[in-house]
């Protein structure tokens, strides 16, 4: 399943460390951050609860760009 997210990022180095933090983040299959459209498109593994992996994924961005927003 993907759903996209309305995130705030500053800058493009940013919106690429919380891509990759997305993606690590355990029950993310991908992630995509598009910084120009401030999306962040998220697909969930397999019988994932998406609001508990986004609740991980918005705690891991949090470490690499503290001043990242996520709207869930």
């Amino acid at each position: 399943m993907k759903k996209t997210y309305k995130i705030e990022v500053d800058c493009a180095n940013c919106a690429n460390k919380m891509e990759e933090a997305a993606r690590s983040t355990p029950g993310v299959q991908g992630a995509t951050v598009n910084f120009m459209t401030q999306k962040l498109i998220v697909e969930f593994a397999e019988g994932q609860e998406p609001k508990a992996v986004m609740a991980a994924v918005l705690s891991a961005c949090k470490r690499v760009e503290p001043d990242c927003q996520i709207f869930l």
